[in-house]
């Protein structure tokens, strides 16, 4: 970084929160009191982000008469859920690439289901009355570089072979008259397929209505052990226990109550700045009239988007993974990465030279080796888990909570006859081995997008054996 650019990103940040914009906010809901003492349930869901939020609410509207109590070891929403991107995919695959060269055969099904998936959120979020600034804008790919226009063409020409609608290629000429940088050579928009939205309002309005449908929600009630109780389940909480027919899992990054489940997942640390609200003129200077997500096509890539009051949100490029998976409040924090993160936004969107960013947080999400959630029963079904969404569990969790109450009910469905339900990813090594091979894997995409997108022989063995990292 040159001395002048790396003064101009310093000085940006320099009034920086370190807390997550979307969790700095006045309507955030007080925090419900802890379980204490023996409660008894029909379904126990443990986890209050969005995936238990959305397991709960189903079960509800599944059977109203159905007991349900939802645990969560902090308050709803104060992880992964309320400090993301916003952006509300259809895709169930971590993008239709992935899902084309895993499951290829029933792409179409897995399309169609995620189209119907993100609708039924969109219903969800009227139906409630969950104001959390829903905006079906769509996402635009975007080219940074003349090999990725290239791979944007090709993959464009596949899309339409694939019979599949809505996916638009733009050049460099169009995609500037949506969003204007200097660095944007051309993109794909999907013009249907990705919403915007507030993280952290749509969990605390998921929670509200939650608790209107009849779910007992406990904060501050983390899960600490799960036993066999009779014919169900029986989990013990810091002041109690609860008793369960069955129970869901949505702990996702945090360590699942099935340890057989745990190697299958490691954390990757992301980081985001938000911008303080733009003016009307430095908003003319960018266009963005579209109010669209967008992402750049490199390894290690950004992802940004306006929020209700036209602050821009720039995320994305490190992906820190900690030796030995340990999760560590002190890396939510990274300001070496934070002054990249500025830096690279100057250099995207120069006219806005001057702009300070008002927040500055990170956090720990969930992956797995093929990129994408995966499900399954533990406890002859008494229990069900989904875990893995990699970033893309906006949306994607209420597919999941579809799968695992589906598979707690015991009838096949056409979402479990899936090969993606019914398959597991190749679980981690254990260390060093996971460290040393997520390093390599790390660096060697930063050389590939440093080298005209070429991978190296280890990127390539690692597409061989399905694990090619691709984001």
């Amino acid at each position: 970084m040159a001395p002048a650019a790396m003064r101009t990103a310093a000085s940006s940040l320099s009034g920086a929160k370190p807390v997550p914009f979307w969790l700095d906010d006045p309507e955030r809901p007080d925090a419900l009191p802890a379980l204490t003492g023996d409660k008894h349930t029909d379904l126990l869901v443990v986890g209050g982000g969005y995936s238990g939020l959305w397991t709960a609410l189903i079960a509800k509207e599944r059977d109203p008469d159905r007991d349900v109590v939802l645990i969560e070891g902090h308050e709803v929403g104060w992880a992964a859920s309320g400090r993301n991107g916003g952006f509300c995919a259809a895709s169930l695959t971590h993008g239709l690439a992935n899902g084309v060269e895993r499951w290829p055969d029933e792409i179409a099904k897995l399309e169609e289901l995620g189209e119907r998936n993100l609708d039924a959120i969109e219903a969800a979020v009227a139906r409630y009355g969950i104001d959390c600034e829903f905006e079906r804008t769509g996402e635009i790919d975007v080219a940074t570089e003349p090999h990725q226009l290239q791979e944007l063409r090709e993959w464009h020409e596949e899309i339409v072979k694939l019979g599949i609608t809505g996916v638009d290629f733009l050049d460099r000429d169009a995609l500037r008259a949506e969003v204007d940088s200097p660095t944007f050579l051309g993109g794909l928009w999907d013009r249907r397929g990705v919403a915007m939205l507030h993280p952290a309002k749509l969990a605390w309005g998921l929670k509200r209505a939650c608790r209107e449908l009849g779910v007992r929600i406990y904060e501050h009630t983390r899960g600490l052990e799960l036993a066999r109780s009779g014919e169900g389940m029986a989990v013990r909480t810091p002041y109690g226990r609860v008793f369960a027919r069955r129970v869901a899992l949505g702990t996702n990054i945090f360590p699942s109550l099935v340890k057989r489940v745990r190697p299958y997942t490691v954390p990757v640390y992301d980081y985001a700045l938000m911008t303080e609200p733009l003016t009307p003129a430095q908003l003319e200077s960018i266009g963005w009239k579209g109010r669209q997500g967008l992402g750049d096509s490199a390894n290690q890539f950004h992802y940004f988007r306006l929020s209700a009051d036209n602050r821009i949100l720039w995320g994305g490029y490190d992906a820190i993974y900690p030796y030995g998976g340990k999760l560590n409040a002190d890396l939510d924090q990274r300001p070496e990465t934070f002054l990249k993160l500025a830096e690279q936004f100057f250099t995207c969107f120069p006219q806005l030279s001057g702009v300070r960013f008002s927040h500055a947080w990170g956090g720990a999400i969930d992956t797995c080796s093929r990129f994408t959630a995966f499900f399954g029963t533990a406890h002859q079904g008494r229990v069900a888990y989904a875990a893995g969404y990699t970033g893309l569990g906006v949306g994607s969790t209420r597919f999941g909570a579809d799968v695992m109450l589906d598979l707690l009910s015991g009838e096949e469905t056409e979402r479990t006859r899936l090969e993606m339900v019914r398959s597991k990813p190749m679980p981690f090594p254990p260390e060093p081995l996971a460290w040393a091979g997520i390093e390599i894997t790390r660096r060697s995409l930063a050389h590939a997008d440093d080298n005209g997108g070429r991978r190296n022989l280890w990127l390539k063995t690692m597409d061989k054996l399905g694990l090619g990292f691709d984001s």
